[in-house]
């Protein structure tokens, strides 16, 4: 604690933030394009990360369905200067520190060990690049089938077999490809934080990097019979119980780590994956508390600099790009984490593992 004022500045300063922002790293677009193809292989290749990082994400860190020929110029141009960047809105970097253990088998799986222990939690994903490609892809669907039968123009849509259906699938994973890398390299730059401020980086394993608000092609049972569906996350987060054969190696005995984060100044929770949901949710859970109230009426309703102060109070710091930005984030403007993680543990979508509280948390 008497260092994390200088470590959450070392971490904002290493991992840029906000809307638009710039990384460190600066791609041409043939190193782009065979970021896209790579995903996180692409990041260990340049010096990001460890190879254990790989073992404990998702897919092992790279989609093959990826087709970055399926990409536009647009979405190329948008990505190249945001890799190794957070973003705005609710994407953040937190120290954060186990609170409480509820099932100790599948935390010491985890790596989770006692309560006290420091952790590192990261929410972002594929920044403007990710949503330059749903935004391009949107438009090409728009043209072809048109939403004037559907409830919502934002549900327009195309056949999953169709040409345009699957040049967006494969967009889509690389974009899913360019997310993994762009957490990797935060990881890195994670660790260097850490080793210069805390003078070592020892023990800071990876325990897993899951994927959100994305589609995948997966096996799952409908009406008893077992048939390969799309599967359709926004807001949302894969919970798979033990023994799938898309489980990770490592946590095939357990089933794969659930991660439902809060905002600034609640808990977060670590949840374990399920047999049960497999039968009521296409093995899915919440991937966040959700909203409680709208950005605009959280910025009417709160201003950062008191957000920040009420934080202070009880040891919990923040380091973001903006006042505002803090104040749309604001704890009440979301739904409570605990019920939330309450009610996925209780109905069998994930199990609850442990509850994580923040020391420090870096906003976009």
């Amino acid at each position: 604690m008497p260092k994390i004022k200088e470590l959450l500045n070392e971490l904002f300063n290493q991992v840029p933030s906000g809307v638009g922002r710039g990384g460190q790293t600066k791609l041409s677009k043939d190193e782009m394009l065979d970021l896209l193809a790579k995903g996180s292989k692409w990041s260990l290749e340049n010096g990001y990360g460890i190879k254990s990082d790989l073992d404990a994400t998702e897919e092992y860190g790279y989609l093959k369905q990826a087709e970055p020929s399926f990409v536009s110029e647009s979405a190329i141009a948008r990505g190249r200067p945001q890799l190794g960047t957070l973003g705005s809105g609710n994407h953040f970097l937190e120290v954060q520190k186990v609170d409480e253990i509820y099932d100790e088998k599948t935390a010491a799986a985890f790596g989770i060990e006692k309560p006290g222990q420091v952790t590192v939690m990261v929410h972002c994903g594929s920044r403007g690049f990710g949503h330059q490609v749903a935004s391009d892809y949107i438009k090409e669907m728009e043209k072809k089938y048109g939403f004037e039968h559907l409830p919502d123009r934002e549900l327009v849509n195309a056949p999953f077999s169709s040409e345009l259906g699957q040049k967006y699938f494969k967009a889509m994973c690389a974009g899913m490809n360019y997310a993994f890398a762009n957490r990797q390299m935060i990881v890195h730059w994670m660790r260097a934080s850490f080793k210069k401020v805390m003078g070592t980086d020892e023990g800071m394993k990876q325990v897993y990097d899951v994927c959100h608000n994305i589609a995948k092609v997966e096996k799952h049972k409908v009406d008893g019979e077992s048939m390969e569906v799309c599967v359709h996350r926004k807001g949302a987060t894969r919970s798979f119980g033990p023994g799938r054969e898309e489980v990770n190696e490592m946590y095939k005995g357990v089933g794969q780590p659930v991660f439902i984060p809060g905002t600034m100044s609640t808990a977060s929770y670590v949840l374990v994956g399920t047999d049960k949901s497999e039968e009521i949710s296409f093995s899915s859970t919440a991937h966040g508390a959700g909203r409680a109230m709208g950005r605009k009426e959280a910025i009417r309703s709160f201003r950062g600099e008191k957000v920040s102060a009420d934080m202070e109070k009880k040891n919990m710091f923040v380091k973001a790009a903006s006042w505002k930005g803090i104040a749309e984030e604001a704890a009440p403007a979301y739904k409570d984490i605990n019920e939330v993680a309450k009610v996925s543990n209780d109905v069998g979508l994930g199990k609850a593992v442990a509850r994580l509280v923040p020391l420090g948390v870096v906003k976009g």
